[in-house]
């Protein structure tokens, strides 16, 4: 037997690697790729066409050109000798910022001599050629905003030493809210940090801070570095700022100097580089928080720089005044509404536009579009007869009411006289089935099997307040009816609830808008009457986009009827914005805006709570109206009493028009309060934001009012409920009504019993004795029209107007 041998593992053998290939297999790519969305855009027949090298990097250098020749588009309007400046908004958000300081620090890195003030002033940067204007604010919300809404780059000021407080960060929620263009975030006070070690500590923790509402500030630059100042002013005035979409689609500008009027017939002039898009003046302007005013001309305003002898300075070239526009027949004027002996009955909204009518005297309440049990009844309604099938009407006449035909072969195969179907169950209101309309009483199966024994007056009070009080104690724990009312027993329903009508699908059964008429405000018919939004929309965008005086162009823009108190209460240090109105946007009607509410405010908010809107450059003091968003069949929406934090509704109320999608925000005066850590709360908060909608005047916004009944004695199907009703006379007007249960069961009300409001009622099913009967009723809610908002938003002395007149009116 041969010797085993033993070898040991060759060393120097060379194992090569593996191909590595990019193009694998179908399967390895189709693994690679699991979960990956194409981000190619579809297409076209001749783009699939397979391109040589050559042609894709021909494609490639066009799209360059391209974006390049649109990047020098955007550019232009900041070169040359009379380039518009660079606006600049430098905001303090902690209570030790020095808003001068920093700016002499960011001039001072480029060597810039020029004396920072409170107010708005100019610097001409020879390094990068271009302008710089400054905007110094306070700590002041309105101030903020104002500057940041018409800033092409925002500069917040953080320091080292002292934290951002409650202030601070509804500052920084505001304008960014709001909508804001490019940010930078600077830092005060890092040199004083010891020891120098926990310099980068500090500064990290700042940029934390800001990535929380920004995630792109992940760079925050101190402004005791130079190199670091000398850095921003590189990027203030060589970046692009990103812009504000619906600030850019309209004409606005920042005021840089205001001429009063001498005399009551002169206008006020008001100068400044327009931006965005050209300004017209036909359009209607809002200054500031002043208001909206009438352009009467438009002049030139250049600069030019008259040298003296002692030195150069920058004036304005006042020679001759050079017209760029004047209004024509087509400018707005400043009516709100429309003229009154103008109604609208053209527009095919239906929504009760018109006059008013007093409403005729009805038998019962109104059912989708309908008054049952009104007609003039000319022949009393008989019961019908159960008849085999195939018998005649002639035939019919002398079958005699109390014979039955128990034991005939053809029981189950009866059908009505009329010959009309007869469905075995009603409409199911919880799961939107539709059945026959529960309109009349129906013959009972057992018409003598419950006995009905009516109470005393004690005896019913005792047990209907013992009832109401397990009811209420459920509804605290579990809000199974959040629209459920309570009737007293000496109240009448029907005159309570005469403004409410009964609905068999909210959002498919037609709402009859002429009950309505008599109820609508005084200003409804004036109203803006907006057919197609989208049309009327993109048409007036359209039209911003061709004319005016050239965006970088310094003007003075003429305005007539201001008010000369305004001087008085004008003070230079703040910043005055100018906005141009697009085509109708002074004109009122129902506006809606998507709301949600801020996860910061742990509140709830009540329908009709008077709150501070801001969209765009309009600020208004609002009571709206929340109603359930989405579209349905009828338009009619759920009104909500309140909104819930993290809920989102429609915000509904009277104002002028906005066209687009422009961010609004929400404000309450609340009290303040002492906070935990000893500290106190702001009297105002931003409890919710939101988006401009379309707005319509044929949205019906429904307020929905439950009333329940408990089934005081139930067999089979037919159930006898009491505590709905505390009369006859309201069981009969409220007849025609769709009963429903917790549980899901649907009936109606068959006949009334007795005089303290109990009724015998049929369902579809036998119902739990624990379950309750409920009827639903819905009226329209009119919204309410906005006031002008002025002066400061954190105003401490307005914390007391609150909502006394807002208790709902049923």
């Amino acid at each position: 037997m041969p010797s085993a041998t033993h070898s040991h593992r060759p060393t120097t053998k060379v194992v090569h690697k593996s191909f590595k290939s990019r193009k694998s297999t179908k399967g390895s790519l189709r693994d690679q790729a699991k979960g990956k969305v194409p981000n190619e855009r579809r297409k076209t027949p001749h783009q699939q066409i397979k391109m040589s090298k050559l042609d894709r990097r021909n494609q490639a250098k066009q799209r360059q050109i391209a974006k390049h020749k649109e990047h020098q588009r955007e550019a232009s309007i900041f070169m040359g000798r009379d380039g518009a400046p660079r606006i600049v908004a430098v905001i303090p958000l902690c209570s030790d910022g020095d808003v001068i300081a920093a700016i002499q620090s960011l001039n001072g890195s480029l060597d810039i001599d020029c004396d920072a003030s409170a107010s708005t002033f100019r610097v001409q940067v020879d390094r990068f050629k271009q302008k710089l204007q400054y905007v110094p604010t306070t700590r002041d919300l309105s101030i903020c905003m104002d500057a940041a809404r018409v800033a092409d780059y925002i500069v917040f000021v953080l320091s080292a030493e002292t934290e951002v407080d409650a202030l601070g960060e509804l500052i920084i929620r505001s304008i960014e809210n709001q909508g804001m263009s490019t940010l930078f975030t600077v830092v005060q006070n890092l040199d004083k940090v010891e020891p120098a070690k926990a310099r980068p500590d500090v500064v990290k923790s700042l940029a934390s801070f800001m990535t929380h509402f920004h995630p792109g500030q992940d760079k925050i630059y101190s402004l005791d570095a130079r190199q670091e100042c000398s850095s921003l002013m590189r990027s203030l005035c060589s970046t692009m700022p990103k812009g504000v979409n619906w600030r850019d689609q309209r004409s606005w500008m920042l005021v840089d100097d205001i001429q009063w009027p001498s005399t009551e017939t002169e206008s006020t002039v008001v100068t400044g580089v327009v931006r965005g898009k050209g300004l017209k003046a036909n359009r209607l302007v809002q200054l500031g928080e002043w208001g909206t005013f009438q352009v009467d001309k438009i002049t030139a305003a250049p600069i030019s720089t008259k040298k003296r002898k002692d030195d150069s300075m920058v004036v304005d070239d006042t020679e001759e005044e050079k017209i760029l526009e004047t209004p024509d027949e087509d400018q707005d004027d400043l009516a709100e509404l429309a003229p009154e002996e103008v109604l609208m009955d053209d527009v095919e909204d239906g929504d009760g536009i018109g006059e008013s009518k007093a409403p005729a005297a009805q038998k019962g309440v109104l059912l989708d579009d309908h008054h049952y049990f009104s007609e003039e009844e000319l022949e009393r309604y008989e019961v019908p007869k159960k008849l085999p099938k195939g018998t005649s009407a002639y035939q019919a006449n002398w079958v005699l009411d109390d014979v039955s035909d128990s034991e005939s072969e053809f029981d189950e195969e009866m059908q009505d006289i009329q010959g009309e179907a007869v469905s075995a169950r009603p409409e199911d209101g919880l799961e939107g089935l539709a059945g026959r309309e529960p309109t009349e009483a129906a013959m009972s199966e057992y018409p003598q099997s419950e006995a009905f024994a009516e109470l005393d007056d004690d005896e019913d009070a005792q047990q209907l307040a013992a009832y109401r009080n397990r009811r209420r104690d459920e509804a605290e724990d579990d809000r199974e009816f959040p629209d459920e009312i309570e009737l007293h027993p000496h109240v009448l329903a029907r005159e309570r609830l005469a403004k409410y009508r009964g609905l068999k699908s909210l959002r498919t059964s037609p709402w009859n808008k002429e009950e309505d008429r008599p109820y609508q405000p005084e200003e409804w018919s004036r109203l803006l009457q907006i057919s197609d939004y989208q049309s009327s929309k993109n048409r007036v965008l359209r039209e911003a986009l061709v004319g005016g005086v050239a965006p970088g162009t310094r003007v003075h823009v003429h305005l007539r009827g201001i008010p000369a108190d305004l001087q008085k209460s004008h003070n230079p240090s703040q910043p005055v914005t100018l906005f141009s109105l697009l085509r109708h946007e002074n004109k009122k009607t129902v506006v809606n805006f998507d709301i949600t509410h801020k996860d910061d405010y742990e509140k709830s908010i009540k329908s009709k709570e008077e709150l501070i809107i801001q969209c765009g450059p309009r600020r208004f003091v609002i009571n709206p109206l929340f109603s359930s968003s989405g579209s349905s069949e009828n338009d009619v929406h759920k009104y909500s009493r309140f909104l819930h934090p993290g809920d989102a509704a429609i915000a509904s109320f009277m104002g002028p028009v906005t066209w687009g999608s422009v961010p609004a925000l929400f404000f309450k005066r609340v009290a303040p309060e002492q906070a935990e850590d000893g500290t106190t709360t702001l009297p105002l908060q931003l409890v919710a934001t939101g988006t401009a909608r379309a707005p319509t005047t044929s949205r019906v916004i429904a307020k929905r009012a439950i009333l329940t009944g408990h089934p005081y004695h139930i067999h089979k199907k037919i159930v006898t409920v009491r505590y709905m009703f505390f009369n006859r006379e309201d069981v009969e007007w409220f007849k025609a009504l769709p009963l429903w249960t917790r549980r899901g069961r649907s009936g109606y009300i068959k006949e009334t019993l007795g005089t303290h409001g109990y009724f015998k009622a049929n369902f579809d099913g036998v119902i739990n004795p624990q379950d309750s009967v409920g009827v639903s009723l819905y009226k329209r809610m009119w919204p309410r029209s906005a006031a002008p908002f002025t002066g400061p938003l954190l105003d401490e002395e307005a914390i007391s107007r609150q909502n006394d007149a807002m208790d709902e009116d049923l």
